[in-house]
């Protein structure tokens, strides 16, 4: 079973909807149960890093989220459901779950802010979520909304980068079964989808 962790912030139903083109067994879940017997999870998330923490928090989920990353069963997380991976952000300054060793910074001010809309990725390194093979073969563009990125303290984490006004950053990572995408698969199309089903099928 997959669980979307539902704490107050994400595009719930339309990954929901992504998901049930690959598998009957995906629910949206607060649920400390649930989200144990799942085999994989997805972190999603749209808005506040401060906001984020605070919900998981009130519904103290963190320390079930926390054994799910110990039993080395994958989670993906998505846009902010990336960022609060992270030891640390910018944004409000306040300390992430600490699962892969990078933070959370502001692009630069004289960078027009959000980024909104769609852009490409480069594949860093060999991974069963996206690979160049797969990128071959759809049209190389997904929607990206945000104004923070993460910076990684050990690149080989990187598995995507993207160009945004002159500026690389990292677009997705991976450690071991920790998966994370800036952009929205489930609003990318195509592309979007083929990694969502590699996450379910592959992973």
């Amino acid at each position: 079973m997959i669980v979307i962790v539902d704490y107050g912030l994400g595009n719930l139903r339309s990954i929901y909807k992504s998901c049930k083109k690959y598998t009957k067994e995906v629910i949206i879940s607060s649920s400390k149960d649930e989200i144990l017997k799942s085999k994989k999870i997805i972190l999603p998330g749209v808005g506040q890093f401060k906001t984020a923490m605070e919900n998981l928090k009130s519904l103290d989920l963190i320390p079930t989220l926390n054994s799910h990353v110990s039993m080395n069963k994958p989670i993906l997380g998505i846009c902010l459901g990336m960022q609060i991976m992270t030891n640390f952000s910018e944004e409000g300054e306040v300390k992430g779950l600490g699962w892969i060793n990078a933070n959370t910074k502001k692009f630069n001010v004289k960078m027009r802010i959000p980024q909104v809309g769609w852009n490409s990725v480069h594949v860093l390194k060999s991974n069963n979520l996206l690979n160049k093979k797969d990128l071959s073969k759809i049209r190389n563009e997904f929607f990206f909304v945000h104004s923070y990125h993460v910076e990684l303290v050990n690149l080989k984490d990187g598995l995507f980068e993207t160009t945004y006004s002159n500026k690389k950053f990292i677009s997705g990572f991976s450690s071991k079964n920790i998966y994370g995408v800036q952009f929205h698969p489930e609003k990318s199309y195509d592309v979007g989808e083929k990694l969502i089903s590699n996450f379910i099928l592959d992973v």
